[in-house]
This record gives structure tokens, C-alpha cells and sequence, in this order.
């Protein structure tokens, strides 16, 4: 009979039992949280830095004439979109595709960086010895440069116009014969000429561009009577105090009428008084707060229209119309959204004191207003420049 060695297993002295698997969890989870972090810091300055190229371009627009009228459009369309929704952020309308273009704009540009200082070396040259050897050596640096500064631009379009794409140049010729050979050169210019079509059509530039348009004329319709009896108050001053109670009365419905507009889509929207005055009982507060927000936004702009600005920098003084301006489009927005959900009107002393505290912000704005003719390097024409109905710029005739 064998003897048998009974061994007994081995004994980790002074350490806990654990399982091997548990450290290789731990790390994969924290990984992963490190990751989301990452990921969500990134897509929190993306959005940041698509709001700010939003603003900067609705303000190049403002300062561009017939353009105006896409920025008016845009306020008007993210002020419906919180009216349907009753969110504010429903409102902020294209910031990722903004981001988009923002990058791509700052890509080129730094990409451009090595052009413009081989070129302003070529041109020191050429100022110091004219058509001699050193001249035409960077004459030809200079050539060269464009001409791979172009195929850099080109390369990094194709691949997506990516913020990296124009910072990494080397990858393009890789990436451009792979695509070659996979679609052939004719599938590579038809993808990256329907990507950048099918990129142009979601900016939905017809549609702002009418809805600016018509809100335009539709508004004009209602200041242009009372604007026109405050400039003949200059020699009838009875015209120009009923011009100024005629544009008290107007100025509390108007960008309400707005929102109706752009909700429903009809021209007829515009002058439906009536359905205001009713949405009205029902939110009173929220009007008069949407209200007063509005005009006391606008109020402080008519300081940029003391002196006129050079034509060239007319986008900054826009700048600030447009960050002015934005918030307290949807602000009215969700003013008229929220009259939309009560069923019945608010009580007879809350409506009251709504209407006391709109009587109050509309003639503060009319007083500004008929000042401002006395102020404004435009005179008379200001009075037909109310931006915080109009068009979101300081100069109509920019």
C-alpha cells in the first residue's frame, strides 16, 4: 500500500483573500469614468465655443445688408421653437454645426500662418533688393508654400474640414490614395461635394431669410404710422405726442405678434391682436417680464448709435446688439409658450398689475425712442430703426 502525501495548500500568511479579477475591474472602471470625463469636458467646450462663432456669425450678417434679415430670422425661429417647446434651450438652434464652422475657420486660418510669413519675407526681400538673387529665391519659397498650402487646405477639407485635420497635414496623401483606390477619384469629389451641400442645407438659409423678411415688413407695418407722427412732431407737436401714446399702445403686442408669426407661419399672424390680448390674460407677469426684458435690453444699444461706426467694424458694435438681444428672444418665447398652458385667465388684480408694470416699460422705451432722434447720427431715420422689433443692428443703411 502506497503512502499517500496528504499536502496541504499553501497558506497566504497576512493577506486577505481577493480575487485576481477584481483589480483589472477597478482600473477598467475608473478608466472609463477618466474617459466620460474627457468626453463630456470636451463636448461642454465644444458647445461654448459653438454659442460663441453662433454670435459672431449672427453679428457679421446683422452688419451685411439684405444678410440683416437672416439674423432677424433666426430670433424669430428660436423664438418660436421655445414658444412650441416652453424650453429656453430649445432656442439655442445650430450651435454644434456653428462649432463646425468655427473650427474649420480657425483651422485655415492657422494653417495660412506659414504662407503669410513666407510672403511678408518675400516682400521685405524684394523691398531691399529688387529682382536680385535673394528676391527671387523667396519668390520661389513663396510659390512653393502656396502651392502646398493649397493641397493642405484641400487635403483637410476633403477629410471633414476636422479642427486637427488643418494642424496635421502629413496624414492627407494616405488618407486621399486609400480613398482613391476604394471610390476612385470621381466617388471622392461627388462624397465631399454632397457632404458640403447636404452640410450648406441644414444652415436652412431660404427659410430664416423669409422669416426675417416677412416679420420684417409685417412689424414695419405697425411702427411706421406712429414713427412717422413723432418726426413731424419737429413742427406739429400735437402730431408727435399722439405718434408717441400710438407707438405705447403698439409696443407691448409686438414681439408677441412675432412669435405668433413665426409659429404659425402666416404673414396674418402678425395682426392678430386679439389672440395676444387673450394669451395675454392668461400669463400676465410672464409678458410684462418678457417685455421689460426686452426693451431694457435695447434701451442701453441706442448709446452705439450717438456716432457712426466705420463701415469695416461695423460687426462689433452688432456683436453686442445680438448679445443683448438673443436672451430676451427667448425670453418672450417662453413667456408665450407658458400663456399657452393655463386653461382659464388669471385674476382680474394680477392682470392689473401686468398691464401697469407693460404701461410703465413701454413709455420709458417710447420716451428713449423720441430722444433718440436728438441723439442719433441718423436723426430722423432712428425713429424707423427700432432694432429691438427690426432688424438687430444699430445702422439699417450699413
Amino acid at each position: 500500500m502506497r503512502n499517500v502525501a496528504l499536502r496541504e495548500p499553501a497558506k497566504n500568511h497576512g493577506e486577505p483573500f481577493a480575487s485576481p479579477a477584481i483589480a483589472p475591474c477597478w482600473r477598467s472602471r475608473v478608466r472609463r469614468w477618466i474617459a466620460w470625463c474627457v468626453s463630456g469636458l470636451g463636448s461642454v467646450i465644444e458647445w461654448l465655443f459653438g454659442l460663441v462663432s453662433l454670435l459672431l456669425g449672427l453679428s457679421i450678417f446683422a452688419a451685411i445688408p439684405l444678410a440683416q434679415f437672416l439674423t432677424l430670422g433666426y430670433f424669430l425661429e428660436s423664438s418660436a421653437r421655445v414658444a412650441r417647446s416652453g424650453r429656453l434651450r430649445d432656442g439655442l438652434i445650430g450651435v454644434r454645426r456653428a462649432a463646425r464652422v468655427g473650427k474649420a475657420i480657425a483651422g485655415v486660418t492657422i494653417a495660412l500662418v506659414p504662407l503669410w510669413l513666407v510672403g511678408s519675407l518675400a516682400r521685405s526681400a524684394e523691398l531691399i533688393d529688387p529682382g536680385g538673387r535673394v528676391a527671387g529665391t523667396w519668390r520661389l519659397a513663396l510659390a512653393g508654400t502656396t502651392f502646398a498650402t493649397a493641397l493642405h487646405l484641400a487635403g483637410a477639407l476633403l477629410r471633414g474640414g476636422g479642427f486637427f485635420h488643418f494642424l496635421w497635414p502629413f496624414g492627407h496623401p494616405f488618407w486621399v490614395l486609400r480613398e482613391v483606390r476604394r471610390r476612385g477619384l470621381g466617388g471622392v469629389y461627388a462624397g465631399a461635394r454632397d457632404g458640403f451641400w447636404e452640410f450648406l442645407v441644414s444652415f436652412r438659409f431660404p427659410h430664416y431669410f423669409r422669416l426675417g423678411l416677412v416679420g420684417f415688413v409685417g412689424t414695419l407695418a405697425w411702427l411706421a404710422i406712429p414713427s412717422t407722427l413723432i418726426a413731424a412732431g419737429g413742427r406739429f407737436p400735437a402730431l408727435g405726442f399722439l405718434g408717441a401714446l400710438l407707438l405705447a399702445a403698439v409696443v407691448p403686442s409686438l414681439p408677441f405678434l412675432q412669435v405668433r408669426y413665426a409659429v404659425e407661419g402666416r404673414a396674418s399672424a402678425l395682426f392678430s391682436i386679439r389672440t395676444v390680448r387673450h394669451r395675454f390674460r392668461h400669463a400676465p407677469w410672464a409678458f410684462a417680464l418678457a417685455l421689460m426684458v426686452l426693451l431694457s435690453a435695447a434701451v442701453p444699444l441706442y448709446l452705439l448709435k450717438i456716432e457712426m461706426i466705420p463701415r469695416e467694424a461695423a460687426w462689433l458694435p452688432s456683436l453686442v446688439f445680438v448679445a443683448f438681444l438673443a436672451p430676451a428672444r427667448l425670453l418672450v418665447g417662453w413667456a408665450y409658450a407658458r400663456s399657452g398652458r393655463r386653461s382659464s385667465p388669471r385674476h382680474w388684480m394680477v392682470r392689473a398689475i401686468g398691464r401697469l408694470a407693460i404701461l410703465i416699460v413701454a413709455l420709458v422705451y417710447v420716451l428713449v425712442v423720441y430722444f433718440s432722434q436728438f441723439t442719433s447720427w441718423a436723426g430722423i431715420g432712428s425713429l424707423y430703426e427700432q432694432h429691438a422689433f427690426l432688424l438687430p443692428v444699430p445702422f439699417l443703411r450699413m
